[in-house]
């Protein structure tokens, strides 16, 4: 018994041996597994943040005066709001909630200072782009503590400067949800839902295109065409974009039917951006496979490029409570754009002079996965 139980946990060993060399021996496939987890990690742990504060908010105070300069400290003790510019213009709010450059909007109207003097009472106008309702929720709950503080700076205000008799000033602030007043996730979530379909399937399916090949034995074949290595990566993407759009149109009809989601904004700025974004994503995948050796390698590193792209993209969470690193790391992924884009589209209804910006932050990341998938495939040749 004892030497067959010997002769038993010999056989065991030794095969687990053989397991921790071809582990050890795939080294990307190792890498994926330790990188995978620890990104998950440094993402969950130290980026995501549900209640952000500092958030970008305008300000629009056609006077000034001592009571406008306690709103404003008040605004700014709450931490949730950050003055990042003064407008002048009250249509120059509606462009910046298009661009996505605020969060917030706060207009102290004219009158203010002679409704606190005169009547002991004023309002303020705070607009939130709810398009993202987590995003916005805590700021909006701290605006009681906000009139609060602001009628204590007020009342001292009125200490220094007014009679004492005086009842202490109040100010009413009025929150205007802008664009999703109601508060509804699926509004947030569901134009987005387009950015994560296309960036998933349209990675992985192009990641698989030259790995395929490779494996089937049909890579030489393919070579002994007179085709350049420019066509072939061409003619092995641009049919997914048809792909892609078949997907987009089945997104949209039942965002509409289903969700009441329409496209407010330009239907033509939102195919271009779509576009630029299926072809950034393609490529992305077809460098992949000119990196992988087998299709699931090109799945590992697939997953590896979609799972910071989701949780950095303001998909899930508030972009605006990431930390400045995790910020910029996000701004490298097409997916941080094309969800700012969907939803000033089809819920602020943004037009292409709006997307601009976000449009060319895609392309030049698409020049970059061109040239690297070429230079991939030119030594995959060699």
């Amino acid at each position: 018994m004892s030497a067959a139980r010997d002769r038993r946990l010999h056989r065991l060993f030794a095969m687990l041996a053989k397991e921790f060399t071809h582990m050890l021996r795939d080294r990307l496939t190792l890498g994926m597994m330790v990188g995978i987890p620890v990104l998950q990690l440094i993402l969950f742990g130290y980026a995501i943040n549900t209640d952000p504060r500092h958030l970008p908010t305008a300000l629009f105070a056609p006077q000034s005066g001592p009571h406008v300069r306690a709103i404003v400290s008040a605004l700014e003790n709450t931490r949730y709001f950050r003055i990042t510019r003064r407008i002048g213009d009250a249509h120059e709010i509606e462009r910046a909630f298009r661009r996505g450059e605020i969060v917030f909007a706060v207009t102290i109207p004219a009158d203010f200072e002679r409704r606190l003097v005169h009547d002991g009472r004023a309002q303020i106008l705070v607009e939130a782009d709810a398009t993202d309702p987590v995003a916005v929720s805590g700021a909006i709950a701290a605006l009681p503590e906000l009139a609060r503080r602001a009628a204590t700076g007020l009342r001292s205000e009125q200490g220094r400067a007014l009679a004492a008799a005086r009842p202490a000033p109040a100010v009413d602030v009025v929150v205007h949800r802008r664009y999703n007043p109601e508060a509804l996730t699926e509004l947030n979530i569901v134009p987005a839902l387009i950015g994560v379909v296309l960036t998933m399937t349209m990675v992985i399916i192009t990641a698989l295109a030259v790995t395929r090949e490779r494996e089937r034995g049909t890579m030489e074949a393919l070579l002994a065409t007179p085709l350049t290595p420019f066509e072939i990566m061409v003619g092995k993407t641009l049919p997914y974009i048809l792909v892609g759009a078949v997907q987009t149109v089945a997104i949209l009809v039942a965002a509409r039917e289903l969700f009441g989601v329409i496209v407010t904004g330009s239907p033509l700025a939102l195919v271009a951006a779509l576009a630029v974004f299926m072809l950034a994503n393609l490529l992305v995948g077809y460098s992949f496979s000119t990196l992988a050796r087998n299709q699931v390698q090109a799945v590992q590193m697939s997953f590896f490029f979609f799972l910071p792209s989701l949780l950095l993209s303001g998909f899930m969470f508030p972009f605006h409570g990431m930390p400045r690193w995790a910020q910029t790391l996000g701004e490298v992924f097409p997916l941080t754009h094309f969800v700012r884009i969907v939803r000033s589209v089809l819920l602020k209804g943004g037009g292409l002079a709006d997307i601009a910006p976000e449009i060319g932050a895609i392309a030049l990341f698409l020049v970059a996965a061109a040239l690297l998938a070429l230079a991939r495939f030119r030594r995959t040749l060699d």
